[in-house]
């Protein structure tokens, strides 16, 4: 898709600016510009087309839709939802006190807070810009699913007494919902692509300068024994090195990008990647403001686990994936065992949660 790109850049580096080309300096600055234009292109794009699609679901639209879903069609629901509202952590929470203030299942809330950082059009435009279909579309499936059964745990547990209570009192507004025409959702959509693009460019140009120091001159060797896919706490590694961290998915996926060329695990990238976005302490920060410790460390615990898991199953996809496999029983079955131990949890989850119930009503 991009081949008059890569044309284009490599005449750029070698010709105008004399670099030769094999060399670290080369590659590295190859890098930079050819994923900064790919990454803009394809991100205008998709923001675009979304945005046009979130002109039809705003906050308290949304907050209505979500009243109307019950039990796990709602944290299914919120997941989706979550793909279409701000990707940013610090612009999600404000959207989930008014979901836990209009009465909102807190089980529901959270797969809506889950999802929203980790996956939205923006990560997958670059996701596909980077690693191609399967990976991005992979990444979307198992990230809303982290998001649908991590709320359904946290909904199982009852802690609605972990809120601060000012968050139940708060009383919004009733608001208008304005219905746009076609015009005005066009112009929305222009707005919010570049407004995406102001709020994002620094992001994207330090995680993209970072991915090409990386892709000129890491060692691939070292990187490749200590966080390649066969060392089998790599990715348990990557998600507790990505927690202290705060980027949005756009500044982690370059960086993610050039750590897999270099050889460290694709589960292993992907998954630091996720605890970057879902699970910073910037966001633990603006969390304790409407929620107590209890339920951080909770949702802290089941995320963490949930991304963990991902991890490691695109470890194992990782030949399938990156196109050095075709794709064979192992690869079904480890998505199968996968997908059946994702089930497996919500199922214990969600009969957890109407034992208790039950057993809170017989007293």
């Amino acid at each position: 898709m991009f081949g008059w790109l890569d044309t284009l850049v490599t005449l750029l580096v070698s010709n105008v600016f004399g670099i030769e080309e094999g060399t670290s300096l080369f590659d590295s600055v190859h890098f930079f510009f050819y994923d900064t234009v790919k990454i803009l292109i394809l991100l205008s794009l998709m923001v675009f087309v979304i945005s046009y699609i979130r002109s039809y679901f705003p906050p308290e639209k949304t907050k209505k839709i979500l009243e109307k879903f019950p039990g796990i069609s709602g944290n299914i629901m919120a997941a989706l939802l979550g793909i279409v509202t701000p990707f940013c952590s610090c612009s999600s929470v404000p959207i989930f006190i008014g979901f836990v203030e209009a009465g909102i299942p807190l089980g529901v809330t959270f797969s809506f807070l889950i999802t929203s950082p980790i996956v939205n059009e923006a990560a997958f435009a670059i996701l596909l810009a980077s690693f191609g279909i399967k990976i991005a579309v992979i990444y979307i499936i198992f990230g809303m699913l982290v998001g649908i059964v991590g709320g359904i745990v946290i909904g199982a547990f009852h802690l609605e007494g972990s809120v601060e209570e000012y968050v139940y009192k708060l009383q919004s507004a009733d608001i208008e919902i304005e219905d746009k025409n076609r015009k005005e959702r066009f112009v929305f959509a222009i707005d919010n692509v570049k407004d995406i693009l102001k709020r994002i460019w620094l992001f994207l140009i330090i995680g993209i300068g970072i991915g090409a120091v990386i892709h000129g001159w890491a060692p691939a060797e070292l990187l490749s024994k200590y966080a390649g896919p066969d060392n089998p706490f790599a990715v348990i590694i990557g998600v507790l090195c990505g927690v202290p961290l705060y980027s949005n998915a756009l500044g982690t996926i370059p960086i993610a990008e050039a750590l897999i060329l270099k050889g460290v695990g694709v589960g292993t990238a992907l998954a630091f990647m996720m605890a970057t976005t879902a699970l910073s302490l910037p966001e633990m920060i603006l969390l304790r403001k409407v929620i107590k410790k209890k339920l951080i460390g909770a949702f802290l615990a089941i995320t963490a686990i949930g991304i963990t898991l991902v991890g490691y199953l695109f470890n194992a996809l990782a030949p399938w994936l990156l196109g050095e496999a075709a794709f064979s029983a192992f690869y079904f079955e480890m998505l199968l065992i996968y997908g059946g131990a994702v089930v497996a949890i919500a199922i214990i989850a969600m009969y957890f949660d109407r034992t208790r119930t039950k057993k809170s009503i017989s007293e």
